[in-house]
């Protein structure tokens, strides 16, 4: 819920500034009537009137402006007086920060002014504003309507009157009904209830009218203004966000003190609870709710416990649809991005730990002289989801610290191509003569072969694998390599006439050399025609008829990749045949919807 702190005396242990004080220079000789005369006066009179000293540095006879504000149920008859025959006089009471005001009283001593204006200010008295204006002739004194005719006046003749001539009270409230508010922390109220300094202009002096009672004493020992209490009601300013204050800088410590640094909740921070929390800014911050209590708390930002502090971004909140806007500031660990959610250059995330762990990114292990970035970017050493690294032409492995098959002489430049009918050793580049189980081609970086391990063959485990010590590649990385003519799918009648023996949709999983012939591990995913061989939806092998002398098979199979394959068979042998007259083109479901029809209703 949203929270208010507790309503006290502003004034209680705040000593207010006034433009003269009574006996400041040297001892001076005042009159007044006693309180009791004046309170319990007869028609006739006010009593005979008493005069005393005033000296601002005698304790015993001093009326300074702290003794507006002290505690008035121990002090009931301290006052603060002004120096004799002043019009215009002032009190103004400064504040460290910014209160909420509800309302001001003054009891006066001397009788009330008869012209007086109440004022704030907001911003540490660059510039003030009028709360009330008080004269018993609102009209003639400031040009305005008293509100004891037009309801919500500025002005009011309600507190002006020379009687009672001493204990007469001034009463501002700053909420009424002719202003009520709703939402206490809206803009709207904001301007209203927050100061920084409050003001009180004494304008015109009046007579306390004691009819009958000849004046002994000189005029003008009567001639001040006197205030026995300044009580200004209020609170510390939190936005809706707090419901204690604490010591803010140069208040001091005295019991009772309203103080002005909020005890912040919600998220919030700031000595008014005015923005969020440093790690709290995913959304725009907002005061709490006073009219229906919605807290308004402020969101933690998603860093994965990467940073210490976000920021709120507007354009990022607006691309969200206004859902998160939160962007962390300095992520650690090796991390970047608005949450801190990957991992900088030159580290790859660690997929055994949280990404919320300090060593989520660990850092690229690339063979220098085999990583391709080491001549232009340093920071993108590998891959940042693997951590395999990018290899410079005819390199292999996750760290680049071989020759592909086929390649040979690691070095500054990479590998160079074997000048062979097949692999030769990578060292001195002389050919092989042997054909035992090479494998051409190898997983492309990042890939994965799902489900081997799983399928029902004869042959022995171990060819189902793909182990780190063999070696091969892709067309996928060097289609520079694998140069094949391929059959395009013509019209109607060229694709009945080729008359094939079965169509498939089949992910290509990998691919080995048998010596012999070729092997291409597939998972059979769709199956648009068949002929005498059963095929099922499960991991089978084709045979490529066509390879060449790099070890490419006949119409390229990149594993990995999804093929529309259309060819012959062998129905003695069972197996499925692939070679330069068959169809084979990268999956898509227009093209394969194309070849339904064409089987559906073409082929007669």
């Amino acid at each position: 819920r949203s929270c208010n702190p507790p309503v006290g005396n502003l004034a209680t242990g705040r000593t207010p500034a006034t433009l003269t004080t009574c006996g400041q220079n040297s001892t001076e000789l005042y009159c007044f009537y006693p309180d009791q005369d004046l309170l319990h006066q007869a028609a006739r009179g006010c009593g005979q009137p008493r005069c005393t000293k005033c000296n601002a540095n005698q304790p015993d006879n001093s009326h300074l402006p702290a003794d507006m504000t002290d505690d008035f149920f121990a002090n009931p008859i301290s006052w603060w007086q002004s120096a004799q025959g002043v019009h215009r006089e002032e009190i103004r009471l400064d504040f460290e920060t910014e209160f909420y005001l509800t309302h001001v009283i003054a009891v006066f001593k001397s009788p009330r002014p008869a012209a007086m204006v109440l004022e704030r200010s907001q911003d540490h008295g660059q510039t003030w504003r009028p709360y009330k204006y008080f004269s018993a002739n609102c009209t003639a004194t400031f040009g305005l309507q008293d509100d004891l005719v037009e309801e919500g006046s500025m002005c009011t003749s309600r507190y002006s009157d020379a009687v009672p001539c001493t204990r007469g009270e001034v009463i501002y409230r700053a909420l009424t009904p002719a202003n009520k508010i709703e939402d206490p922390y809206s803009p709207e109220a904001q301007d209203l209830l927050k100061l920084t300094n409050l003001r009180l202009l004494l304008l015109k002096r009046q007579e306390c009218p004691c009819h009958g009672s000849a004046l002994l004493e000189k005029p003008q020992r009567f001639a001040h203004y006197a205030i026995y209490d300044l009580i200004v009601r209020g609170s510390c300013f939190c936005n809706g966000h707090a419901e204690e204050c604490q010591l803010a800088n140069r208040t001091g410590d005295t019991e009772n003190v309203v103080h002005g640094k909020c005890v912040c909740r919600h998220n919030t921070a700031g000595d008014h609870c005015e923005k969020c929390a440093p790690l709290y800014n995913d959304q725009p911050w907002k005061p709490g709710d006073g009219k229906t209590g919605a807290p308004n708390e402020c969101r933690k930002c998603r860093c994965h416990n990467h940073a210490d502090s976000c920021h709120f971004d507007l354009s990022v909140w607006l691309a969200s649809g206004k859902r998160s806007g939160g962007v962390c500031d300095n992520c650690r660990h090796n991390t970047e991005g608005h949450r801190c959610q990957r991992c900088k250059p030159g580290y790859y995330r660690d997929r055994s730990k949280p990404m919320s762990s300090a060593e989520a990114c660990k850092p690229c292990s690339c063979q220098p002289m085999g990583s391709a970035n080491a001549t232009f970017s340093r920071s993108w050493r590998c891959h940042p989801k693997t951590g395999f690294c990018y290899c410079k032409p005819g390199v292999a492995g996750p760290n680049c610290d071989r020759c592909l098959m086929g390649y040979w002489g690691f070095g500054e430049n990479g590998c160079r191509p074997c000048d062979c009918a097949r692999d030769c050793d990578q060292h001195t580049g002389n050919c092989f003569n042997g054909y035992d189980n090479e494998p051409f081609f190898n997983i492309p970086i990042g890939g994965r072969i799902p489900d081997l391990v799983q399928m029902p063959t004869n042959d022995s485990e171990d060819e189902w694998k793909w182990n780190d010590h063999e070696q091969g590649f892709s067309a996928l990385r060097h289609p520079e390599k694998c140069v094949c003519k391929e059959r395009v799918l013509g019209s109607v009648t060229d694709f009945c006439q080729m008359k094939y023996a079965y169509v498939i949709k089949a992910r290509i999983l990998s691919a080995h050399d048998k010596g012999t012939h070729a092997e291409v591990v597939v998972k059979v995913k769709k199956v648009l025609k068949s002929g005498k061989v059963k095929i099922a939806r499960s991991n089978r092998s084709i045979y490529p008829e066509s390879w060449t002398n790099r070890g490419c098979t006949c119409p390229i199979l990149n594993p990995g990749t999804d093929y529309l394959i259309a060819g012959q068979e062998d129905s003695r042998t069972s197996k499925l045949l692939v070679n330069m007259n068959s169809l084979v083109k990268p999956w898509k479901a227009y093209l394969g919807k194309q070849v339904a029809d064409i089987l559906r209703t073409g082929c007669k």
